[in-house]
């Protein structure tokens, strides 16, 4: 610390801002009590343009000859396609929506459920095609991706804290969504979406679950996990 002011001479910084921008980044991933989340991305637009407030998904798996598939359902009604892990050693990727799901729930932005759910905000054009476009679900599918494959060699995060996870995954998911509406949220609360999924992901691919009910509110900004009820024979 007593040659910073040595270090920004020689590149020509200012001490103040350089200071400043420390504190922004130190309050980003570590918040303390003061961890007050911004409003959600589509407040202000109508409601058939709005992420529903609960969204209950319903994960089934289901077998056939032809391998293992999860498909989900929506108040009783299926939406999207069948999943598999599309991978030769199977790891349950095929529950992996319930992380766009925690997004939804603690960073209010999730393009894929938005596609999903038919909610995009088509009222206005430059968010239509930007926001809630290809390429943003596109960056949405990566950063699930590359953070399980990151999990999956660490027990899927199951004895990790919060405020103890990598922060350089956390400063890399950050550059990743740069230009995007999500690039204001910090990174305590990417911090909270990944390790609130990866909790309910391990609930869902438990033995004597292998499906459920995730609900999310998105006022509370919370990710519920139900078991599947089981039909006495």
């Amino acid at each position: 610390m007593r040659d910073t002011p040595l270090v920004c001479a020689s590149f020509m910084l200012k001490l103040e801002d350089v200071v400043r921008d420390n504190l922004v980044k130190i309050h980003s991933r570590w918040p303390g009590r003061d961890r007050r989340y911004r409003q959600l991305f589509d407040n202000g637009f109508a409601e058939h343009e709005q992420l529903p407030h609960e969204i209950p998904i319903k994960f089934i798996e289901r077998e056939t000859s032809r391998g293992t598939y999860v498909v989900q359902q929506l108040h009783g009604v299926y939406i999207g396609d069948r999943l598999t892990d599309n991978i030769n050693e199977p790891d349950d990727y095929r529950f992996h929506d319930v992380f766009h799901l925690a997004y939804a729930a603690h960073l209010g932005w999730s393009p894929v459920i938005r596609a999903l759910l038919k909610v995009k905000r088509k009222s206005n054009p430059k968010i239509d095609e930007n926001e809630d476009g290809a390429r943003a679900m596109i960056i949405e599918e990566g950063i699930a991706t590359w953070i399980f494959n990151h999990a999956k060699k660490r027990a899927f995060y199951e004895d990790v804290s919060v405020g103890k996870l990598d922060y350089g995954l956390l400063k890399q998911i950050h550059s990743m969504v740069s230009g995007y509406e999500v690039d204001s949220c910090p990174l305590w609360q990417w911090e909270q979406a990944i390790l609130d999924g990866f909790r309910v992901f391990r609930e869902l691919r438990k033995p004597e679950h292998r499906g459920g009910t995730v609900i999310v509110n998105m006022t509370n900004h919370t990710l519920t996990f139900k078991p599947p009820s089981r039909v006495a024979l």
